[in-house]
């Protein structure tokens, strides 16, 4: 469904306009109709350069764009450059406002699935770890990490465009692979992070004789896996997260109560 060359009337800065353009997206963020007026904005120099000599046009182009929406903010450039082009080769008004319902809500998955469940909590793990051991590469690769995340919705953008309706699969397999790279990293981060960050260590001892006691730590539980004890309570509190629906705020206030009273008794 991209559009013919032809029927085009948008150049390279027009549609790098749209994708810097995109970051207006939640700018009138609302629980009505959620995004549709950033969505909107983003969208409206492009709209107005391809309906230029049709009002009745532009005008049915902004009121579908004011409908409700509600996708990923890094991802949206697909979605916009996609709609666009189908704009530009006059496709069907009932075609462009269908394929959008279709497509925001599954980009939002892989949108958030990729970047705010992998990618970036994976990259705050590893320079925060940078970060307290008093390295400044912490921070900064952060930084350098995020504006490289922002900086992708001009290629997604023109990369939506130049595809047309193509991009949507192209999304789809990049993101499986993507995906599935990084819940691989991040088990091996998130196990680092429990081993160097979360300490159990019982204080209890056993008395044997006068000559000898056996720590319960070391003696025993280290044995039998070194930080057993921090990596079964990270698992507990996630199944009690996860499964049991209790608050983290319960979870929490109970971690502390229990490391309170268990040090005073000398447990811990």
């Amino acid at each position: 469904m991209a559009s013919n060359d032809t029927n085009k009337v948008l150049d390279k800065k027009d549609i790098t306009k749209l994708a810097f353009f995109s970051t207006f997206l939640q700018a009138s963020f609302n629980y009505e109709r959620m995004q549709s007026g950033g969505f909107l904005v983003a969208q409206l120099p492009a709209l107005k350069k391809i309906y230029q000599d049709d009002k009745k046009g532009l005008s049915d182009a902004m009121v579908d764009n004011l409908e409700f929406i509600n996708t990923h903010p890094n991802l949206v450039g697909f979605l916009m450059g996609l709609l666009i082009s189908m704009e530009e080769a006059k496709e069907n008004r009932a075609t462009i406002k269908g394929l959008k319902v279709a497509l925001f809500a599954p980009l939002a998955g892989i949108g958030d699935a990729i970047f705010w469940f992998t990618l970036l909590p994976i990259m705050a793990g590893i320079c925060a770890s940078l970060a307290i051991s008093g390295s400044i590469v912490g921070p900064i690769l952060f930084f350098l990490v995020y504006l490289g995340v922002f900086f992708m919705r001009y290629f997604l953008t023109h990369l939506g465009y130049n595809l047309g309706t193509k991009a949507v699969v192209t999304i789809k397999d990049a993101s499986t692979v993507v995906s599935k790279a990084a819940t691989v990293l991040g088990c091996t981060v998130i196990g680092g992070l429990i081993g160097a960050y979360v300490n159990i260590n019982l204080a209890t001892e056993i008395y044997v004789n006068e000559a000898k006691t056996v720590s319960l730590q070391t003696d025993f539980f280290d044995m039998i896996f070194p930080n057993i004890l921090s990596f079964g309570y990270v698992f507990l509190m996630y199944y009690l997260l996860r499964n049991r629906k209790i608050s983290p705020v319960v979870l929490i206030i109970s971690t502390f109560v229990m490391a309170i009273v268990l040090s005073f008794f000398g447990i811990l």
